[in-house]
Order: C-alpha cells, then sequence, then structure tokens
C-alpha cells in the first residue's frame, strides 16, 4: 500500500503529511476552521463540524444550512454511518404537485424543497461523538459570517453563473430574498471582494445554542414555516418537528483486497460499489495508459449507473435487495455484458413477482468523511429572509410516474446524490475519500479507487488524474487534458466521446490517507476547485 508514497506521476500540487490532525475540503477558509477546532481540544467529528458550518458561509454557491448531509465516521477502530436527509414533506403528492401545472418535479421555488437535515447532522454527530460543546465548535463559521471574507476564484465563477440564472429565471416575489442576501449589491460579489452575512451568523449562533432544535422546533422553525404557507409550499413546522438523523449501518464491497465502504440507499454510494464489483472481473492494465482498462471501467460503471438509477430509492420500496446488487452472482452476470465495443445499458432484468465534502482526522485515529449539499448550486433558490438559510431542493429528483421506485409520497426521502466513502484494509482504517458533483460522485469515487489500488497513486495524484464521466448511452465525457490517442482508441470502440473544458463537470475531491506503520497522516486535495488542506 505505501509504495504509492513514491510514484512518480506528478501532480499540480504535492501530497502533505501530518502527525496531530488534518482537515481537506474545498475552501481554504473551512480548512483552517477545523483545524482552530482541534488545536482547541477537539476531535476529528468537532472538526468536521465546524469546517461543514464553515463551508455554508464561505461557499454557499454549494451548500447551505437549509441542506442535507451523510457522513461516515471512524471512531474507536469502529465505522458508523449518518443519513441526515429529510423527507418529502407529509402535504405534497404526486396529484398535488400535477394540480399545480407541473408535469415532473421542479428544479426551483417552493415546491421541490424537503425537509432540511444539515443541522440535525451537525447535533447528532456532537452529541454522540464530540468533545466540544456545539457552539464553541460553530464559532469559526459564526465569525466568517459577521466579519466577512473574501471570495476566492472558482466560488466566484459559480456565484456569478447562478446569479445570472437566477436573475434571468427567478423573477417572482418568492425569490427576492435569496437577491436581498446573496447580491446586496444589485449583482454577484466579485472575486476578492468581501461579502458577509449577519442574518447567516445569528442562525448559527441559535442552532448552536439549541443544538440545533431552534431550527426543527423554535423560532428558525416557525420563520420557516411563515415563508411557505405565505407562498403556498408543502413543508411545515410539524415536519421540521418530526424530523431526525438516522444512525445506520454502513454498506461495502471488498476490492483486491481493501474494503470500500458507501452509505446504504437512499443515497447512490452503492453504485459505485456495484461498478467496483463488476471491474474486479476484469484484469486492469498494469499501466494506467490503457484504452481496454478505460472501456471497461467505462462499461462497469455504466451498467451499476442504469441500475441505480432504475431501483434506487428508500430501502424498503427498493424492487431489489441490497444484497443482490452487491452479490458475486450480479458482478459476474453484469461483467458478461461487456464486450469489445460500446453498449448500449438497459437495466438488468428483475425476476417477475454544484455540494460539498470535507475529511478529517486527528491524533487519537478517529476520522470523518462527512459531504453536504443544497443541490444544484445554491439550491431551490428560496431563501428565508433575514436567516441565511438558503433551502434545498431535493424533492426535484422525484418521479411523478407512479410505477417507478422514486415516485413522489408524501414523508419519503429521494434518491440522493450526495455520498461520502471510506477505505479500511484488514479491519483498520485507510482513511475517508470523496468526490463531490451531482451523478458524477459514485463515477468519482471508482476513479480514486482504482487510481489508488490499482496503480498505487498517492493522495494528490488519485485526484489529479484526468477523469471521464459516463452520460448516457455511449456518451461519455473527458477532461481536456485526457490523452488524445486514448480518446481516439475510446471512439474506434465505439464510445461517442467529448472533450469537455474542466468547468465543476468532474467533481471536486477530497482524501486523507492515515499510514499504517507511522500513524501519520496524508492527504490530497482537489485541483479543480479552490480546494486547501489544513494541518497540525
Amino acid at each position: 500500500m505505501m509504495d504509492y508514497l513514491y510514484h512518480p506521476y506528478e501532480s499540480k500540487r504535492n501530497t502533505v503529511f501530518a502527525k496531530k490532525g488534518m482537515v481537506a475540503t474545498s475552501q481554504p477558509l473551512a480548512a483552517q476552521a477545523g483545524v482552530e477546532i482541534l488545536r482547541k481540544g477537539g476531535n476529528a467529528v468537532d472538526a468536521a463540524i465546524a469546517t461543514a458550518a464553515a463551508l455554508t458561509v464561505v461557499e454557499p454557491t454549494s451548500n447551505g444550512i437549509g441542506g442535507d448531509a451523510f457522513a461516515l465516521v471512524w471512531m474507536k477502530d469502529e465505522l458508523h454511518g449518518l443519513n441526515s436527509s429529510g423527507p418529502a414533506p407529509k402535504s405534497i403528492s404526486a396529484e398535488a404537485v400535477k394540480k399545480l401545472g407541473f408535469e415532473k418535479m421542479p428544479p426551483y421555488g417552493v415546491t421541490p424543497i424537503t425537509v432540511p437535515g444539515v443541522p440535525a447532522a451537525w447535533a447528532a454527530l456532537s452529541k454522540r461523538f464530540g468533545n466540544m460543546p456545539l457552539a464553541e465548535v460553530l464559532q469559526p463559521a459564526i465569525r466568517y459570517a459577521e466579519e466577512g471574507y473574501p471570495l476566492t476564484p472558482i466560488l466566484g465563477k459559480f456565484w456569478k453563473r447562478a446569479y445570472n440564472k437566477f436573475k434571468k429565471e427567478l423573477t417572482s416575489e418568492e425569490f427576492v430574498p435569496w437577491f436581498e442576501t446573496f447580491a446586496p449589491k444589485g449583482r454577484a460579489p466579485e472575486i476578492g471582494e468581501v461579502w458577509k452575512s449577519s442574518g447567516h451568523a445569528s442562525t448559527l449562533r441559535s442552532i448552536g445554542e439549541t443544538n440545533a432544535r431552534s431550527f426543527y422546533e423554535g423560532e428558525l422553525a416557525e420563520k420557516i414555516d411563515t415563508f411557505m404557507k405565505k407562498y403556498s409550499g408543502f413543508l411545515t413546522k410539524e415536519d421540521l418537528a418530526t424530523y431526525q438523523s438516522e444512525w445506520i449501518k454502513p454498506i461495502s464491497t471488498n476490492y483486491r483486497g481493501y474494503d470500500v465502504w458507501e452509505i446504504p440507499p437512499n443515497g447512490q454510494g452503492m453504485i459505485a460499489l456495484m461498478a467496483l464489483n463488476i471491474f474486479e472481473k476484469k484484469t486492469p492494465s498494469p499501466l494506467w495508459q490503457n484504452v481496454d482498462t478505460f472501456h471497461e471501467q467505462i462499461e462497469s460503471m455504466k451498467l451499476a449507473f442504469t441500475d441505480g438509477k432504475a431501483f434506487i430509492t428508500e430501502q424498503e420500496e427498493m424492487p431489489i435487495l441490497i444484497e443482490e446488487l452487491l452479490s458475486e452472482s450480479y458482478a459476474v452476470q453484469r461483467s458478461k455484458k461487456i464486450t469489445y465495443e460500446a453498449s448500449e445499458p438497459t437495466p438488468l432484468e428483475l425476476p417477475k413477482g454544484g455540494t460539498v465534502y470535507l475529511a478529517t482526522a486527528d491524533e487519537e485515529g478517529n476520522m470523518v468523511s462527512y459531504i453536504q449539499s443544497n443541490y444544484m448550486g445554491f439550491g431551490s433558490g428560496i431563501v428565508i429572509p433575514e436567516t441565511g438559510i438558503s433551502l434545498q431542493n431535493r424533492g426535484h429528483d422525484f418521479s411523478l410516474d407512479k410505477t417507478h421506485p422514486n415516485f413522489l409520497k408524501p414523508g419519503k426521502r429521494t434518491y440522493h446524490t450526495i455520498i461520502p466513502g471510506f477505505l479500511t484494509k484488514g479491519g483498520k482504517a485507510v482513511g475517508p475519500f470523496g468526490v463531490m458533483g451531482g451523478y458524477m460522485q459514485p463515477q468519482g469515487h471508482f476513479q480514486v479507487v482504482t487510481n489508488t489500488v490499482d496503480y498505487l497513486l498517492n493522495p494528490q495524484a488519485a485526484l489529479d488524474m484526468p477523469r471521464w464521466q459516463w452520460i448516457k448511452g455511449k456518451q461519455v465525457y473527458v477532461e481536456s487534458k485526457f490523452p488524445d490517442y486514448l480518446v481516439q482508441a475510446l471512439i474506434r470502440k465505439g464510445h461517442d466521446v467529448q472533450i469537455v473544458a474542466e468547468d465543476g463537470n468532474f467533481g471536486r475531491g477530497q482524501i486523507i490517507w492515515r499510514h499504517p506503520k507511522s500513524g501519520v497522516l496524508i492527504g490530497g486535495t482537489e485541483s479543480r476547485t479552490d480546494g486547501a488542506i489544513a494541518l497540525w
């Protein structure tokens, strides 16, 4: 395993090392917030919460207080999973949505808003595993919100893009608070310009002081309820009051001696596991630059994703068991579908009958893989006035087709794109990893794991290697830095390959591995964004 430390591949950044603690995420200030808490006596969980809260302030283009979250926590040699995704409101239904004039779930406005799980995730993590009070852990984020911070380059680009889109499309009254909050000068803030939000600071302070109960039962819940009633939304204070995060058992597969862990459905993490199982039936070339290996990887992901989209929803409503999709027989059956040429995938025939990611680690061996998101950038475009609460639009992924497993029902959680990952070997932690970015996420997980295990790449190199993304059918996107001879070879195999400039299409990842002998932390961060690793 440790051969990867010396792999000759030249990355844009160097892999970094630390002894006492490490935080890797997409914003330098958020990473520093996590290390600040580590230095004050917090553990990896406290650092993860501090970083996550800071990200709602310093990267609102990807997440917010009104989003959902998932976590994998390695604590005292045991892995724990947290599902903090919220359900559809109890008053919503496919019929009610259709009566509003929609043929499918809309992406913006009050209709696609589901119960936010982020504040509950912070409280649940803090209560079970934290060393410090939640109110203290949130202090760095509160400071950033009150005092302001300058926009970084990638952040500024996506903020301006969202503003231009929203200005054109979100013109009705309920969207005014978004513009008041995120475009207070009548425009998107510029790169290097300082932005702050006193309402956001007040909300974070209230969440910290009440262990998030004010968000679900107190003053914040009342404000959300009042706004939703005013604009005929479905979310109510009763929906908020009954919500709780769920501690769950992670799922895994063994890939060439390493256990790869994900959160079970309603998340899409098992797609990465299914793809790894299918690809494991093939023999990859010892050289990364091999067209047959790339072809088999793409076909493995294509088959897994097609089945995942067809079947993944709430576990009790899936038409096939998780165990069957992760079984040896499934992997063998689907791997036989991979031929010399690109295929048009169809779902497995059943028997009749853009998110933020962060990784943290501390000196005691604790590690956290954590992800939270509003979905589709800023989310629904709905902001509760004077609170900084930007609400998610996760309901957009529900189907209004009653024959689909992900059919919209009251109180049901939708198919979810955000997924944290974790790697172990022989019952010991290797570490947390993740690649955010919608439907790129399981594809990013797959590529990071194969880069690490099959090609012995260090964390930074594993992240920096050129990426591909299967889109649909035979259509595949590759980054502009993808070798041209491989592009041409894939085309000859029947793939419809499109070279796409990096613009958030290929995900943004973070990795922290722990050296199995010395315990030293080894980290890599995403070169495709404003990524940073804070060390101690």
